[in-house]
């Protein structure tokens, strides 16, 4: 018998999708303290769709029985804390699953702003009739920081409607989704020379707070920024005044410093501004296509085979 636990946020209904889990499995839900503190030490492996309430890292056990994390998000910044970061334990994520997704909405902001969409929606509530030219998208530059399987695929997406589309990764390298991808430290040059920016990066010490002031100073004068990747990579008081000066022309976010993002927020009032409530990849069906792919991952490590979406410490 191997046990499965499944952490949960207090609002969440049981992950669908695992009932293709073999019978030898033994399978428990946790949503607070006092049951995670008490089932966390007898599991083998660990599902965390929690990952807000940093309820993990509080109850971690000095010894436990653990060999194997699932998150269940393509970024992990929120299970690196030092206890599991530095165990041996196995960590593997959801990885690919929400890359199409992502790039959809990428698609759709490009083209909200290139349509002004936003201006004809701005029109309608005002019942106003006015004719305007919009942009074409073709040949117009974008530059995709985070050159992974997100990036890889909005790039793919991008460059199928024509658009030229570069990435930016640690280091330069060739790749075929991509017209070209640079080293991270060409981030000013490629920022002066793209039309749209879009960031699939995860949250790491080096993108945190990578949008400042002298980001955004550096982009070329009316582009858009589109945050699809981690709200902390964007420095929010510095993305603000970049709008209010004309810097940028627009921005499409869904990722933020602060989530949910407060009320009163002045980002609300930004005419300019689209904002959505982290869902960007969340398609119809999404939990149930995680609960799978946990599933077909578990299977292989059952038979002992390699897992796919292994995180890498580094």
């Amino acid at each position: 018998m191997t046990d499965v636990l499944l952490l949960m946020a207090p609002e969440d209904t049981e992950l669908p999708g695992l009932d293709g889990l073999p019978a030898s499995v033994r399978l428990r839900c946790v949503q607070d303290e006092d049951a995670l503190r008490q089932a966390l030490p007898e599991a083998e492996v660990l599902v965390v769709t929690d990952f807000r309430s940093g309820l993990l890292e509080r109850c971690w056990p000095a010894q436990n029985r653990l060999r194997w994390v699932h998150a269940t998000s393509a970024g992990v910044d929120a299970l690196m804390f030092p206890a599991l970061w530095d165990s041996p334990v196995t960590i593997t994520n959801a990885r690919g699953l929400f890359d199409r997704g992502i790039a959809e909405y990428v698609l759709g902001a490009v083209l909200m702003f290139a349509k002004d969409t936003l201006g004809n929606l701005r029109l309608q509530r005002h019942r106003q009739w006015q004719h305007r030219d919009t942009e074409l998208i073709e040949q117009r530059r974008v530059l995709v920081v985070g050159a992974g399987s997100i990036g890889g695929e909005v790039a793919t997406l991008l460059r199928a409607v024509g658009m030229q589309v570069v990435g930016l990764a640690r280091t330069a390298r060739a790749d075929a989704r991509f017209d070209a991808v640079h080293a991270s430290a060409a981030l000013p040059e490629q920022l002066a020379l793209a039309d749209f920016v879009v960031i699939t990066a995860p949250l790491t010490d080096d993108t945190r707070g990578l949008f400042n002031d002298q980001a955004f100073a550096a982009m070329k004068p009316g582009a858009r920024l589109i945050n699809v990747g981690r709200g902390p990579i964007v420095d929010t008081a510095a993305l603000l005044r970049a709008l209010e000066r004309g810097q940028l022309s627009g921005a499409a976010l869904d990722v933020f410093e602060q989530e949910p993002l407060p009320e009163d927020h002045p980002l609300w009032q930004q005419p300019n501004v689209m904002i959505s409530a982290h869902m960007a990849g969340d398609f119809l069906g999404w939990r149930r296509a995680l609960g799978e792919q946990f599933v077909a991952n578990f299977l292989r490590w059952q038979a002992g085979e390699a897992l796919h979406n292994r995180v890498e410490r580094g």
